[in-house]
Parts: structure tokens; C-alpha cells; sequence
């Protein structure tokens, strides 16, 4: 017969009630190290599970928040996973990790199917630019936040990084070494995201007095085979840029793919030299030979501060003080850090 809450009570010398906060202590007031110790050493020693079915049927908690990723293999969505999961767990809450394989139908159909799970809360990167499905989901009562980007058609909290100023201190950084002739490469302009780095590098532009060629605003996708179509596109022009600001790391590695595939040589003659400011600096980034500058991006610290506010509405939601996203959204940004690399080795320029 399977041991009790009841039997774990009486072993440790403490109250069910005693043992119920040290188990599941994430709505509980806190319990004496000593006391936490003995009960945990109780239930091990008794070989004691907590039925968490049952408890979630009495509580109306599943102690689950669902995450829903655009794509699951990318390094800077991972980071951010880590971030979520570590906040999480600190707060006995389990992470149900999904992806919309970058759809936003199939995001319509996985947070619908995680919404049915009795799931306490849910942290979403937006696959589209939309977000009423998100908003209508919120206005229902489930707590939500955003990460990484902003959508249209929703109030929902976010967390993100600050695009437009690390670009602009990107685009900045390369006009200070002398360069002039500055393309903006990647990134699709109904990602919000990718539309407010955009913007930096323009605001950098203007204040230095500079109007870009528009040909060398070369937009569309944000991944590998982008950077690299990108690249060779932009190659091919008679009087190509000496300097590109790629959107995120992906285009960037398809841009440095692309140079090393010329082997030297380009359709116009010799490789001309480019140095290349990528946003999102990597544990790669001291092997691209043409990275120049890079934007790192505290990802684990956006999972971190996401997964502290969605534990914060659902507190506020158990307390019976959560109103949907009726007063407006919060959005938090997080600072970048500009690093300039230099022969294989990485250093700190700005931030």
C-alpha cells in the first residue's frame, strides 16, 4: 500500500499541513530549514510521491506553465529555455517546452492544445506579427507573456532586448573605424524584432548624416540561407558595401558561409574585404573571420526575467487580482553588450 501524506507526518514529527508546504511549497508560507530537511529525509525514507493529479484536480493547478517556440533548434531560443526553466524550477513549476515550427496556424493549434491541459500559465516567442489569437486567449484568464518580440492585436507583457539601440551602437561603432558605405542584411519587417534593429541602424545612418543606397537594405528571412542569398546578392553589385549589419546570428553565419564558398575570388574579381557587425554575439563568434562587431543579447537573462512575471500573474490570478491584460502591456528591455573581435580573440567595446 502506498505511503501517505498522513504517514510522512507522523515519521517526520510534524503536521500534514507541515509537510503539504514543504512538498509543494510554491503558495505556502515558508518552513525552518531543519524542519524542511527532516520532512524531505521522511518522504525518501518512505519512498513517498505526491499524487500530483489528484492535488492539481483540488488546487486547480497543474504547476506547469507551457512554453511555445517559434523553432526548437536555435541556439538564442534554447538560451532563452534555460533562463525560463531555471526561474521555474526555483519555484517548483515544471516547463512543457513546445514549437510552431515558425507557423503561426500551428501555434493557433499548439496553444490551444496546451490551454486544454489545465496549464497555469504560458510564455510564447510570436510566430507572426499577429497576436489576437494570444490576446483572446489572455482576455480568458490565461496568464501570459512574451518574449523576444511584440506582436500587433495584443496587450500581453513582454520581454525583450533593446534592437534598435544595440544596432544603432552597432551601425555607430563601424562608422567610427571609417566606413560609409553600410548595408543592412536580413530580417523580415513584420518581426518586431528584426523591424526595430532595422530602425537603429537607420537613426544611426541619419545622425551621421548618411542616406543608404536602399538596394543595399537587402530584408527577407531570418535564417542561414538567407544571410548567404543575401550575400552573394550583394556582392554582385559593381560597387559593393565595406561594411554590413547582419539582423541575428543565422543570416550572419549564411554571410560568412557565402565568403568562404568564393574561395577568394568574386564574380566582379577578388574577394572585396567586408566587415561584417552581426547581431548576437555566440560561443562561435571568435571563428567568423569577417565579424568586425557583435550585439550579445542576455538570453538566459530574458528567460529568467520571463519566467518571474509569469509566475507573478499567476500569483496574482490565485489571489484573485488578475484581470486579463486589461491595463495595458508591460514590456521590459534588456541592455545589449557591443563587442569588437579582433583576430579570433573577443573583447568588450561599449554597452
Amino acid at each position: 500500500m502506498g505511503k501517505t501524506i498522513r504517514d510522512v507526518a507522523d515519521a517526520a514529527g510534524v503536521s500534514t499541513a507541515t509537510v503539504s508546504r514543504v512538498l509543494a511549497p510554491e503558495n505556502s508560507r515558508p518552513v525552518a530549514e531543519k524542519t524542511r530537511l527532516r520532512v524531505t529525509a521522511a518522504a525518501e525514507k518512505l519512498g513517498y510521491r505526491m499524487n500530483y493529479a489528484a492535488r492539481s484536480l483540488k488546487t486547480q493547478s497543474t504547476m506547469t506553465v507551457a512554453v511555445v517556440f517559434p523553432e526548437l533548434a536555435n541556439d538564442f531560443f534554447m538560451d532563452v529555455a534555460e533562463g525560463i526553466e531555471r526561474e521555474l524550477n526555483s519555484r517548483g513549476y515544471t516547463m512543457l517546452l513546445s514549437s510552431s515550427l515558425n507557423s503561426i496556424e500551428e501555434e493557433k493549434k499548439r496553444i490551444s492544445m496546451l490551454s486544454d491541459r489545465m496549464i497555469d500559465g504560458m510564455v510564447v516567442i510570436p510566430a507572426g506579427s499577429r497576436g489576437e489569437h494570444l490576446q483572446s486567449l489572455a482576455d480568458q484568464g490565461m496568464p501570459m507573456v512574451l518574449v523576444d518580440r511584440i506582436v500587433e492585436g495584443a496587450e500581453i507583457d513582454a520581454v525583450t532586448s533593446d534592437n534598435e539601440g544595440g544596432t544603432f551602437m552597432l551601425t555607430r561603432a563601424l562608422l567610427a573605424d571609417g566606413f560609409k558605405r553600410i548595408a543592412f542584411v536580413g530580417g523580415e519587417i513584420t518581426v518586431s524584432s528584426a523591424r526595430e534593429r532595422l530602425s537603429g541602424f537607420a537613426r544611426a545612418l541619419a545622425e551621421a548624416g548618411i542616406k543608404p543606397d536602399p538596394s543595399w537594405i537587402c530584408l527577407g528571412g531570418m535564417e542561414v540561407e538567407d544571410g548567404y542569398k543575401r550575400m552573394g546578392s550583394l556582392l554582385k553589385k559593381r560597387n559593393p558595401p565595406e561594411a554590413m549589419v547582419a539582423v541575428n546570428l543565422l543570416v550572419h553565419l549564411g554571410m560568412e558561409r557565402r565568403l568562404l564558398d568564393m574561395n577568394g575570388s568574386g564574380p566582379n574579381g577578388p574577394r572585396p574585404k567586408v566587415v561584417i557587425a552581426g547581431f548576437d554575439e555566440s560561443r562561435y563568434t571568435p571563428f567568423l573571420p569577417a565579424c568586425r562587431y557583435s550585439a550579445s543579447q542576455d538570453a538566459v537573462g530574458m528567460g529568467r526575467c520571463a519566467g518571474q512575471r509569469i509566475i507573478e500573474k499567476i500569483q496574482e490570478k490565485k489571489a484573485g487580482h488578475f484581470e486579463g491584460e486589461k491595463n495595458g502591456e508591460r514590456i521590459i528591455r534588456l541592455p545589449v553588450t557591443i563587442s569588437r573581435s579582433e583576430n579570433g580573440a573577443v573583447s568588450k567595446a561599449a554597452s
